[in-house]
């Protein structure tokens, strides 16, 4: 199940870029059809890694989830502090993602586990200084948090791994949750890449 609800981040992005090649001309529009982009690839790398699963998969499925995750964080930092989006804040950590997915698997989790906590930390930030992004931002990180719930209390050792249920016999898992829920996350926030207002004079 885990390799079907991947498929829910490539209709993600497909959703994502379809409105966003509307606004293909602003550098809005092309942050978002680079997030569509990156969230349609997570998809197809999470499909290899719980399907097929050959030993190379960290390459296909590491670097789009890095390269969303930075493009977040680096969006979200540029539109506090006033500064213009560099493209090589977002590319230059899914190059190097992309290096140590195939030399060391758990240095490139551990690096997109750090990207992670930046991009949602900032994300809480952004959220209070600008109105304008605030119900999206809230909203996906809801999502992310109910997702990382299920799919954390359902991993083996804990209290929702029960092989026995009728949840498991379906074929559904925490992690397949997580998928969905995780998908839906990045739907809902693709709007507010690329948004920009003026400071609201929050400290």
């Amino acid at each position: 199940m885990s390799a079907w609800t991947s498929l829910a981040f490539v209709v993600a992005g497909v959703a994502i870029l379809a409105v966003a090649w509307r606004r293909r001309g602003t550098p809005a529009g092309r942050l978002q059809i680079a997030f569509a982009v990156l969230t349609a690839f997570n998809g197809v790398g999470s499909v290899v890694q719980h399907g097929p699963a050959p030993t190379w998969n960290p390459v296909l499925h590491d670097p789009p989830l890095m390269g969303a995750l930075a493009l977040v964080a680096a969006d979200g930092i540029a539109d506090l502090t006033g500064r213009r989006l560099r493209h090589a804040w977002w590319v230059v950590p899914t190059a190097v993602c992309l290096v140590l997915a195939a030399l060391s698997p758990g240095v490139s989790a551990a690096a997109q586990s750090a990207v992670a906590v930046a991009a949602v930390a900032v994300t809480l930030v952004r959220a209070w200084r600008r109105p304008a992004v605030r119900p999206r931002s809230v909203v996906a990180l809801g999502l992310l948090a109910v997702g990382g719930v299920v799919g954390t209390l359902s991993r083996p050792g804990w209290p929702w791994c029960d092989p026995s249920s009728a949840w498991f016999a379906s074929g559904w898992s925490g992690h397949a949750v997580w998928h969905v829920l995780a998908a839906a996350a990045l739907w809902v926030l693709a709007p507010a890449v690329g948004h920009r207002e003026p400071d609201d004079g929050a400290p």
